[in-house]
C-alpha cells in the first residue's frame, strides 16, 4: 500500500512538474556588470557606475555603452554616470529586421528608463546620431532634462539654411548611412565598418582604432541596415528649451556641425557658441581620434556649474 501511495504521490509531482510554465532563457547574452530594465517592452542593457546627480551617456551609430570607456571613470567620481545600449545595440546581436528602430523609438526608450530608475532630471549627453536621440528626448520628455549636452549632434539638418551649401552638408551624411546598408548588403563587413568610420572622421581612421573598438563597431553593424527615420527638430523645439545647453564639436570633425550649430543658435541666442575640442576628429571623447583628457575637463567644469 506504502508503495502505491508512493509511486502515486511521485506521479502526481512529476505531472505538476512537467506542466509549470517554462522559465524562458535570456534573449541574448548580457556582460557581466551591466544590467538591464524594461523600456516599452524592451530589455535595455545600460553600465552604471558612482552616485550623485544622474549624467546619462547616449553612444551614436555602430557604437554602445562601450563607447565611454575614457569617460565613465572621470564621470562616475563624482556624478551617477549611466551609460545605455539604445534598442537593437549590442549586446543584443541584430539582424535588421523590425520596425522598432527609429530616433523617435529611441528617445521614448531613454526617456522611459529614466523615468523607470526614477532618476528625476538627468544630465543628458548624446553623441552623433545619439545626438539625435537625446534632442528628441528634449523637445518630447523636457520634464526629465537638468541639462543637455551634444556631441556633434545630428537631428538638425532642418533649421540649416536653405543654400546649396547647406544641401551639400545634409546630404553627406545620408551619403554614408547609404554606403553603408550597400557595403553591409554585399557581405563586406570590413569595408562596411572602414568607410563608414573613414567617412565621419577622415580616411584612415579605421586603421588606427584598437581591436577592441573595431570589434564594438562591427558587433552593431546590423543596426546600420535599417532605414533610420529622422524626424526633423525646429527652431521652435529649440526656443522651448529652458535648460542648459553645451554644444561640443571637434577640430577635424565634418564641417556640417559647426554649421548646424550656427543654426540652433540663430533659433536660440543664449545658447554659447560650441566648444572644439583641439587634436579631435568626430568622435572627439574617444582616445585614438579624440582627445578625452579635454573632452572630459569640459563636460565636467559645464556640469558642475549646472
Amino acid at each position: 500500500m506504502k508503495k502505491i501511495l508512493l509511486i502515486t504521490i511521485t506521479l502526481i509531482g512529476l505531472s505538476s512538474f512537467l506542466t509549470l510554465p517554462a522559465v524562458a532563457a535570456p534573449k541574448w547574452s548580457i556582460p557581466d556588470g551591466i544590467k538591464t530594465i524594461d523600456v516599452n517592452g524592451y530589455d535595455m542593457a545600460y553600465q552604471e557606475t558612482g552616485s550623485g546627480i544622474p549624467l546619462v551617456l547616449v553612444h551614436g551609430s555602430l557604437t554602445d555603452y562601450r563607447t565611454w570607456n575614457a569617460q565613465v571613470p572621470d564621470f562616475s567620481k563624482a556624478y551617477r554616470t549611466i551609460s545605455v545600449s539604445l534598442r537593437h545595440y549590442y549586446p543584443e546581436k541584430w539582424n535588421g529586421i523590425g520596425d522598432d528602430f527609429s530616433i523617435t523609438q529611441h528617445a521614448s526608450d531613454v526617456a522611459a528608463l529614466i523615468k523607470n530608475l526614477n532618476l528625476g532630471k538627468v544630465h543628458l549627453l548624446g553623441h552623433s546620431r545619439g545626438g539625435a536621440v537625446v534632442l528628441h528626448v528634449a523637445k518630447l520628455y523636457p520634464e526629465v532634462i537638468r541639462t543637455l549636452i551634444l556631441e556633434d549632434a545630428a537631428g538638425m539638418e532642418s533649421i540649416l539654411p536653405d543654400s546649396s551649401e547647406s544641401k551639400t552638408l545634409a546630404a553627406k551624411g545620408a551619403e554614408i548611412r547609404k554606403a553603408l546598408r550597400a557595403n553591409i548588403a554585399g557581405g563586406d563587413m570590413d569595408k562596411a565598418a572602414r568607410e563608414f568610420t573613414d567617412g565621419w572622421n577622415g580616411p584612415g581612421s579605421w586603421e588606427k582604432l584598437p581591436a577592441a573598438t573595431k570589434q564594438m563597431v562591427l558587433d552593431n553593424l546590423g543596426t546600420g541596415i535599417a532605414i533610420d527615420e529622422r524626424p526633423k527638430i525646429s527652431c521652435a523645439d529649440i526656443q522651448n528649451f529652458t535648460f542648459p545647453v553645451l554644444t561640443l564639436t571637434g577640430e577635424r570633425s565634418p564641417k556640417r556641425y559647426g554649421e548646424t550649430y550656427g543654426a540652433m543658435r540663430q533659433c536660440k541666442p543664449d545658447i554659447p557658441a560650441p566648444l572644439i575640442v583641439p587634436n579631435a576628429t568626430h568622435t572627439m571623447h574617444g582616445a585614438n581620434l579624440g582627445n578625452p583628457g579635454f573632452f572630459n575637463k569640459v563636460v565636467l567644469q559645464f556640469l558642475n556649474q549646472h
